[in-house]
């Protein structure tokens, strides 16, 4: 006895007509009428009497009945552990650093699948996000360090540095530097390399946008430092050949508020490491040589 053929007996019961019990359950009469003749059959038994007047239950029809609809109603009491919608209000935070196909494949799975919760998405500079945390302010964020606490990173991928297609390196001189002007790593990284590597620099833009930063560099104006999943084709990856030294690898932690709602912060996070997967698979499918995907790290 399956759930289908259970629910096609209770229906019949309800009705007393097969007609509308036909309409109730969307099914073609004669695929009811299987699913009644089965039933009977496994049973070994007649279920319903047929009357002018409709569909008369058996007294063996009388003693599955409050059976059958209590089976359903504990399978739908499982499925409902699964399928209850969620409702509430979920504060996110999201580096402005964070690659952009991956931001939209998170938030629109989380969307999908949970249509009751009001998500809040905030983006910028993650070196606020411990302290929004913390106080409440955010539910849950990622946050990224050139120094991840290994507990806590979810995601890795290479630091570059970038410069345009097209952009001239100087043969002698310092080198035109753009940087983010704002507290964060991300400002301090290039310019502790360059001075531990005696390459002389100016900086000639800086910027509190990320998405400023890098169109100063695909501009060829200056260069920089990016997450290596943000190259594009107009950007070309430097390195140890064009004198450049290496950079630490970019760490991205979950930060998850301990008062916040349970649910709603394993729902996004779940939602953040697929589309971290989708990313990387994509990435492979496409064979793409101007981004390199971030890599998951398993907690």
């Amino acid at each position: 006895m399956n759930r289908d053929l259970l629910r096609s007996f209770v229906e019949i019961a309800d009705c007393r007509n097969l007609t509308a019990a036909v309409a109730r359950l969307s099914r073609t009469q004669s695929a009811i009428s299987v699913q009644r003749r089965k039933l009977e059959a496994e049973l070994g038994t007649t279920l319903f009497y047929r009357r002018p007047k409709g569909m008369i239950l058996t007294d063996a029809g009388d003693r599955l009945l409050p059976a059958a609809r209590s089976v359903l109603a504990e399978l739908n009491r499982a499925r409902a552990l699964f399928t209850m919608q969620m409702t509430g209000q979920l504060r996110i935070g999201i580096p402005d650093d964070f690659d952009e196909a991956m931001l939209e494949q998170a938030l629109s799975l989380f969307s999908r699948r949970h249509p009751g919760v009001d998500l809040i998405a905030t983006s910028g500079c993650t070196s606020g996000f411990d302290r929004a945390i913390r106080d409440g302010t955010l539910a849950i964020a990622v946050c990224s360090s050139s120094e991840g606490e290994m507990e806590n990173v979810f995601l890795e991928e290479p630091t570059v540095w970038v410069a345009g297609k097209d952009a001239q390196l100087p043969d002698n001189g310092p080198i035109s530097l753009a940087i983010l002007d704002r507290a964060c790593w991300w400002r301090d990284l290039p310019l502790q390399a360059l001075k531990s590597a005696s390459i002389p620099y100016t900086v000639s833009f800086k910027s509190g946008s990320f998405s400023n930063l890098k169109a100063a560099i695909r501009s060829g104006f200056a260069i920089g430092i990016l997450p290596a999943s943000s190259l594009c084709s107009e950007m070309r990856r430097l390195g140890l050949s064009e004198g450049f030294p290496s950079l630490p690898i970019s760490h991205r932690m979950l930060r998850i508020n301990p008062n916040a709602a349970p649910q709603l912060t394993s729902a996004m996070s779940r939602a953040i490491r697929e589309a971290c997967r989708q990313r990387a698979e994509a990435a492979q499918q496409l064979g793409m040589l101007t981004a390199s995907p971030p890599s998951e790290v398993s907690l």
